[in-house]
């Protein structure tokens, strides 16, 4: 029989993870927070520390949001004289910390001023995570995504010698690895969980001496109990309005204006259609212009950053999801239309053709072409058949392939694997 004792002594003993975040929670990465509790559902033992504050005052986060709020550990807070004097405290009490950090942090700055300046920021900021996960005996640091915040993680690691790894989803980080330090952030990982085949071929091109033991492939996923089509969209409709949604920030990459040129294309072509757009950001008022210089402003919605719920709410009633961008990771956004069995049209960038195939599940072209877009959100519009056979389709693939519980399993599973076995 099993002494209570020993098994109090071993759950004691596991390993207990620290997930440092850039904004914890944010409306951009609702991932994060289900990656989280799920791995928490599974018995891994997870605290977070965020950079940065929520996205949103806490009064305005939803329940469980607001919860995780409490439970994270803002790295910057509302006190930069509270900031201070514990900074002076750390160093104070841990020398040897302070400088081996300081020491890799101005090595990475080389002799670029400015680079040596922002890695005393980093710096910083790393003597608070390492202080915090030693309080709350945190044994493992791990980081999603490789800019920044990852830089605080590795020298985190550096100065205060604890293991750490990587989730890395790209792109920004793979367009300018010597800015975000790549190839020393892999190298001195334990590990590297990749979200895509694609993403591991950029790991391995950037940091080609990598053993292969040291990354892992787990894609991300979405609830396919929570996201259910509506019957309505499950079968082809009677000529109508069409309905095109379109969520995430109004920046560049995202490509809205490609979208928004093939719109006027629709128009002239006569096609009967409304637009929802979801996100806000830099580009809204030059896109607004755009839109109104097309002369389709009275078929375009642009309804801001919304809630996650009420985002889905609004795919869920789209006749087709459009993801124009020429810069992605796998987008979490394009998952749950296809959950919702929204026929997507996207581009053949990055891991998205692994995610997509053309005609099959959704329609792929090639990024910034105009022609084709419009192509091919025309065909869908006069082919209700097919909208609802992709819709169909895309469904099926989520369910297999990229349904969360399924994949928090299989990323459960890399971490017992990866320390010892022993959560």
């Amino acid at each position: 029989m099993e002494n209570p004792r020993q098994t109090t002594d071993a759950a004691s003993q596991a390993p207990r993870i620290a997930y440092l975040l850039s904004r914890y929670p944010a409306i951009s990465h609702t991932f994060f927070l289900k990656e989280i509790l799920g791995l928490r559902d599974r018995g891994i033992a997870i605290e977070v520390a965020s950079i940065n504050l929520p996205d949103r005052p806490k009064d305005r986060l939803p329940k469980v949001e607001a919860a995780e709020a409490e439970k994270t550990f803002y790295v910057k807070p509302d006190s930069a004289a509270k900031a201070l004097t514990r900074l002076f405290m750390i160093a104070f009490r841990n020398p040897l910390v302070l400088f081996r950090g300081l020491g890799f942090a101005l090595a990475m700055g080389g002799w670029d001023l400015l680079a040596r300046a922002y890695a005393l920021f980093y710096l910083a900021e790393a003597l608070l995570v390492g202080d915090w996960m030693r309080r709350r005996g945190l044994s493992h640091l791990h980081v999603h995504f490789g800019g920044a915040v990852a830089t605080v993680g590795m020298i985190t690691a550096h100065a205060w010698r604890i293991p750490w790894s990587l989730t890395l989803h790209g792109p920004d980080e793979f367009f300018d690895q010597e800015k975000f330090y790549l190839r020393q952030k892999i190298e001195s990982t334990a590990f590297v969980i990749c979200i895509s085949d694609f993403c591991r071929s950029q790991v391995i091109r950037i940091a080609p001496q990598i053993d292969d033991s040291r990354t892992e492939i787990v894609r991300l996923g979405v609830d396919c109990d929570q996201l259910k089509p509506l019957e309505h969209f499950l079968k082809a409709d009677e000529p109508r309005e069409i309905r095109f949604v379109c969520t995430g920030r109004l920046v560049a990459a995202k490509g809205h204006r490609i979208f928004i040129e093939s719109l006027s294309r629709l128009a002239q072509n006569g096609v009967y259609y409304s637009v929802v757009l979801i996100g806000d950001g830099p580009e809204r008022a030059a896109l607004q212009s755009l839109i109104n210089d097309r002369g389709i402003a009275d078929r375009v919605q642009f309804a801001g950053a919304m809630d996650h719920g009420s985002t889905l709410d609004e795919v869920a009633k789209a006749d087709v999801f459009v993801l124009a961008s020429f810069a992605e990771g796998l987008p979490v956004a394009l998952m749950e239309a296809m959950a919702l069995g929204i026929p997507c049209v996207s581009t053949t960038i990055a891991a998205i053709p692994e995610l997509i195939g053309d005609g099959s599940n959704g329609r792929l072209v090639f990024p910034a072409n105009v022609d084709a877009l419009s192509d091919a959100l025309q065909n869908l519009t006069e082919n209700p058949d097919f909208r609802a056979l992709l819709g169909r389709e895309a469904r099926h693939t989520i369910e297999k392939e990229y349904n969360l519980n399924a994949n928090l399993e299989k990323l459960a599973a890399v971490w017992r694997r990866r320390l010892g076995g022993r959560i």
